[in-house]
């Protein structure tokens, strides 16, 4: 693998690593600071919401009935008037109808009479399954219960009953009266908190069987059936509010609790923190999926940039940086493949070696800047003279190289000659030092067994031959 290819992965495992540890560090950060607002602020919030919710719901109904089971009017009716069914009846369709609950109802302990808005209903009797709460209560040491029964006066609906108890001032037994709602629309409201608030809302007696539940079918059933609240038992079931967190089935619960005093039951308040933090996972794949999208940008802009500085980079590793012509390194390059394309055999290159005549003295006379304007004026000569298939370079130096390609010995000095006339007649070049330049040329042709070194050797020979015999002229070797 390349090592621009190498700079890259890391690069991008290094940003990927950081973004997405980023993005997990702020997702438990978002979880850990849902959770505390969950418990410090929602639940006990929504707790008190929903008690507000329940008080207008269950509580005042609750105070309903002790107020009918301590009502005078009731009890001097018992005493003394029960024979004037119509009396109560009215008062029993009064506390219906003002306070809007499914039935008000009374039970007599003196004759077993029931009674409703609708008046005498029938005779309670202990032998029916169906009457069996009333004798259950009676001999219950409470004063007050909330129950939930079918019943066969309201069409078998599911009802919720909350029975007081009601005594002289003697303290004699009386009966029982009490309210009976809707555990259906109860169970509405629960639906309601469960939608806008995402709680699941239950109420326990202090055994943990539930009273009141969303789920119906969890009516008959105990929060202690639940094995993994059966560690939190006394915690649950304590007249203190509490918090506890639990898990089941791979997921995390949070339950605030509060004894309501009025009700002797437990509120409990369910969460399930998913349902809480829906909007971070969301934020937090989409976080995954916005940094794998920048990486890939990011990896197509590095790569683009690499490789057109890779470019850059090969233009200028073969281009001489003074005169902008091809250097040495380049001219090695197309030679070895010029030669190695086919058979030298059958080709005729033929290569001449320049260099500039008396360039030292220019340097130390005249400075560097006049030297490499020559160098700089002459390299323009050399690529105008040469042709499109010919190879040629700046070599090192005041030293320029060309390779004429399907090229005669004697063509090549024609070649030659004309390069040489071109820069003895530039009137740049001589204005820069008030006299003619001049090089001196060494030429000679690409043999079988030749290597670039032998024949480069072999014109530099023929080079030096012509400066040895007066400069300024082409010599072949």
């Amino acid at each position: 693998m390349h090592s621009k290819y190498k700079i890259i992965i890391i690069v991008l495992s290094l940003l990927l690593m950081l973004s997405i540890g980023i993005s997990v560090v702020n997702y438990k950060i978002s979880l850990d600071s849902t959770q505390k607002q969950l418990i410090a602020q929602s639940l006990p919030l929504s707790v008190d919401n929903i008690y507000t919710e329940i008080q207008k719901r269950i509580i005042e109904p609750y105070l309903v009935s002790s107020m009918m089971a301590n009502d005078t009017f009731v009890l001097d009716w018992l005493q003394k008037e029960e024979s004037s069914v119509l009396k109560i009846q009215c008062y029993l369709e009064s506390i219906k109808t003002r306070h809007d609950i499914l039935a008000a109802f009374l039970v007599s302990e003196k004759t077993h009479n029931y009674y409703t808005e609708n008046g005498f209903i029938e005779e309670i009797q202990a032998t029916k399954e169906a009457h069996s709460w009333y004798f259950t209560f009676k001999n219950s040491s409470k004063k007050d219960a909330i129950n939930i029964d079918l019943n066969e006066q309201l069409a078998y609906q599911p009802i919720m009953f909350i029975n007081f108890k009601m005594f002289d001032k003697k303290h004699n037994y009386l009966g029982v009266t009490g309210v009976a709602l809707e555990v259906s629309y109860i169970q509405k409201m629960f639906e309601t908190f469960k939608e806008k608030y995402h709680l699941n809302v239950m109420f326990l007696d202090n055994a943990g069987s539930f009273i009141l539940s969303k789920d119906a079918t969890a009516l008959k059933s105990n929060i202690l059936d639940i094995e993994e609240l059966l560690p939190f038992k006394e915690v649950l079931l304590s007249k203190k509010s509490s918090i506890i967190e639990y898990q089941k089935n791979g997921s995390k619960y949070i339950i605030q609790t509060k004894y309501i005093k009025e009700l002797r039951a437990h509120l409990l308040v369910e969460a399930k923190l998913e349902d809480f933090t829906h909007e971070t996972k969301k934020a937090f794949y989409l976080n995954i999926s916005f940094s794998l999208l920048l990486a890939f940008i990011i990896a197509s802009i590095l790569i683009s940039i690499i490789e057109n500085y890779n470019q850059e980079l090969e233009v200028l590793s073969q281009i001489d940086e003074l005169t902008n012509i091809p250097n040495r390194r380049n001219f090695h390059t197309q030679f070895e493949y010029l030669t190695n394309l086919e058979n030298r055999s059958s080709k005729q290159i033929s290569l001449l070696y320049i260099d500039i005549d008396n360039f030292k003295m220019i340097n130390d006379k005249y400075g560097h800047d006049y030297g490499d304007n020559i160098l700089i004026e002459f390299s323009k000569i050399l690529h105008n003279s040469v042709r499109k298939s010919d190879l040629y370079a700046r070599w090192g130096g005041e030293e320029f190289i060309v390779a004429f390609t399907h090229t005669t010995l004697e063509k090549a000095q024609d070649l030659a000659e004309k390069i040489r006339l071109s820069v003895e007649e530039s009137i740049i070049l001589e204005d820069e030092l008030h006299k003619p330049t001049t090089i001196s040329l060494g030429l000679t042709q690409l043999r079988e067994d030749d290597t670039l070194d032998t024949v480069i050797s072999r014109a530099d020979e023929a080079m030096y031959i012509a400066k040895s015999k007066g400069k300024n002229r082409v010599c072949i070797l």
